[in-house]
């Protein structure tokens, strides 16, 4: 089996493969595979071989779409790593996989330079060695099997432990089809990603597209205003959004005629705005998924949205929801617990086997959602076993915060929640009890910086003599919100 850009070249080769909105700049199929050999040749040089892992650290740009299908080109593993964390935590996740090469950007090399890893980078004007100064190397293509692993990525989860998925070739294959069972799929097709693509969201869009044979609208990175217009001009079709994004777009002025749908995920999708959308003429499918599911689980299709603007549709082809109870017993339609899913999208597995252990039952992957699936068979997302906090569309887990605001020397303890927040659907928020008097929210906020990517730092704080407990000592989380929620 060849990479999905290799066997559109033969298929479809004068079809539009990518644009780069920033630029307007496009490739064809024929265009991008030539670009992915010789990107391919380049990673051979660098000594990348088969099995090898590469990391990419950098922001939405062309040069990263390269480098998604040049692995596959050469049968390496893609690692994606979020380009907005803190050093430390970028250190802890390359440590994890061992990539033989990190390729990065200008904007990213100081953090890379840090990475106990070879660096290579794609600026010309880079400090770093460049990538180009490598010379293309004569590539064998793999051969390509459906159980190869195709990237690895990293999600939250339910800890406070990043966890590192593997997804294999027939993951994303099987994701692809039936998100087209969903959603459909048209040769005009243009889906425009605002997403990153080192989360799930974006990098999705990349890999369906070049299998579809339809056109990937590149953006770089997300503003309403910007978005709108290359939306307008490239007449997409779809694209893929986060409630915060959706919100943002209608308050610009709202979304141009030619999308067929408009899917949005990576946190709950509130009813009100769903039906905001709609009332706007925009095709509003909201989505439930994981990165351990190479994206969706369960979709609305636009056309059902009206009359169930809470639900996020019925599971996709092939993928089986359960829920469960508290006894693992398995609980009837209607009724609320764990949401189970299994099916040929679920990871085959984490790079730790203890993870492994903790996240897998007979029925599937545990989710850590709680949800009930209605007697017409739509799925409910109704919050979290976890106190995980969802901003954004990221995830943060609350003891990640805590214990780096506990490092701080002016802090005694600290506790760490989700507010409801219009603009991100929730905002990290802390609860902190002083060890010095003059510790301030600047000062926290200030020592999170090089600890804690951007948007795991608190944005509300406030002070306290004692943190609020449980009778058997735990931290009374509700308390903590009630004494939190009249703060900005």
């Amino acid at each position: 089996m060849r990479d999905a850009v290799a066997l559109q070249a033969r298929s479809n080769p004068g079809g539009t493969a990518l644009v780069d909105a920033a630029t307007g700049s496009s490739w064809t199929f024929r265009e991008l595979d030539a670009d992915v050999e010789e990107t391919a040749g380049r990673l051979a040089a660098c000594g990348v071989r088969g099995g090898d892992r590469v990391a990419v650290l950098m922001e939405n740009r062309p040069a990263f779409v390269r480098l998604v299908f040049a692995c596959a080109r050469l049968g390496a593993v893609l690692v994606p790593l979020n380009a907005r964390l803190a050093g430390p935590e970028l250190r802890a996740q390359a440590e994890r996989v061992g990539p033989a090469l990190v390729v990065c950007e200008s904007d990213t090399e100081d953090a890379a330079r840090a990475l106990p890893v070879p660096a290579v980078s794609v600026d010309a004007s880079s400090d770093v060695e460049r990538f180009a100064a490598h010379s293309p190397e004569a590539v064998e293509p793999a051969d390509l099997s459906w159980t190869d692993t195709r990237a690895v990525m990293f999600t939250s989860g339910t800890t406070g432990d990043p966890k590192a998925v593997r997804l294999t070739y027939a993951n994303f294959a099987a994701s692809a089809v039936a998100s087209a069972f969903r959603l459909g799929v048209l040769p005009g097709d243009r889906w425009l990603c605002p997403l990153s693509l080192y989360h799930m969201g974006g990098l999705s869009v990349v890999l369906r597209s070049a299998l579809y044979g339809t056109t990937a609208v590149l953006a770089r990175g997300f503003d309403a205003d910007e978005t709108r217009a290359a939306l307008a001009d490239y007449d997409c079709t779809g694209v893929s959004l986060v409630p915060t994004m959706l919100t943002r777009l209608l308050d610009a002025g709202g979304l141009p005629d030619s999308l067929r749908f408009a899917l949005v995920g990576g946190a709950p999708t509130p009813p009100e705005l769903v039906e905001r959308a709609l009332d706007a003429g925009v095709p509003v499918c909201p989505t439930f998924g994981m990165t351990e599911t190479t994206s969706q689980v369960a979709t609305l299709h636009a056309t059902e949205a009206a009359d169930r603007p809470d639900s996020v549709g019925r599971p996709l082809l092939g993928t089986d929801v359960t829920v469960l109870g508290d006894d693992g017993e398995v609980l009837s339609r209607g009724e609320t617990g764990e949401l189970v899913v299994s099916g040929p999208t679920v990871t085959p597995g984490y790079l730790s086997a203890d993870a492994n252990g903790e996240r897998f039952c007979e029925h599937g992957l545990r989710t850590g959602d709680f949800g009930f699936v209605d007697a017409d068979g739509f799925l409910h997302v109704g919050g979290r076993q976890t106190d995980q906090i969802v901003t954004g569309g990221e995830n943060v887990h609350p003891e990640e915060v805590t214990d780096a605001l506990r490092d701080h020397p002016g802090v005694a303890d600290a506790a760490v929640v989700g507010l409801p927040d219009e603009e991100w659907g929730e905002r990290v928020a802390a609860l902190v009890v002083r060890e010095s008097d003059g510790v301030t929210a600047e000062d926290l906020r200030a020592f999170c910086e090089d600890r804690l990517a951007g948007y795991k730092h608190p944005r509300t704080v406030a002070f306290a003599d004692e943190l609020p407990r449980t009778a058997s000592g735990t931290v009374d989380r509700e308390a903590v919100r009630d004494e939190l929620a009249g703060e900005n």
